[in-house]
């Protein structure tokens, strides 16, 4: 599984469903990431916009991250989010890591719906997957 930046930004920031649900693909899913992605939460978490978040709690948060996380290095570039090209390293990422799922919020993203076999979804959708799964 891949989680968008926006999806762990919400983890972190918020105490509903995002935080739910990373917690549990950390704790017993395989989650995949990039140096690509990882660098872009960095810097998403070092804007103005969040400086009243908790360092300690940012720390912790991305020290979890980075002991549970896989890291992989996409090797393929692909063109498919022409509105956000940025959102392709999103897709390379899932496909380099053999992810089944994209988890986002992002409208442009959750638009190609699948793509060789990974599919798109919100949180919501993720979550009853996994509720599924577990009966």
């Amino acid at each position: 599984m891949v989680v968008d930046t926006n999806v762990l930004i919400s983890a972190l920031v918020g105490h509903g469903k995002p935080r739910r649900l990373v917690s549990e693909l950390l704790e017993r899913h395989e989650v995949v990431a990039s140096p690509q992605m990882l660098a872009e939460l960095v810097d998403v978490l070092s804007r103005e916009k969040f400086a009243e978040t908790d360092e300690r709690q940012t720390k912790t948060f991305l020290s979890i991250l980075a002991r549970r996380v896989s890291v992989v290095t996409p090797r393929r570039s692909f063109k498919l989010v022409l509105e956000d090209p940025d959102d392709d390293v999103v897709v390379g990422t899932a496909y380099e890591g053999k992810a089944t799922h994209i988890i986002s919020g992002d409208k442009h993203l959750l638009s190609l719906g699948k793509f060789r076999g990974i599919r798109m979804v919100k949180v919501n959708e993720m979550l009853e997957l996994l509720r599924q799964a577990r009966h």
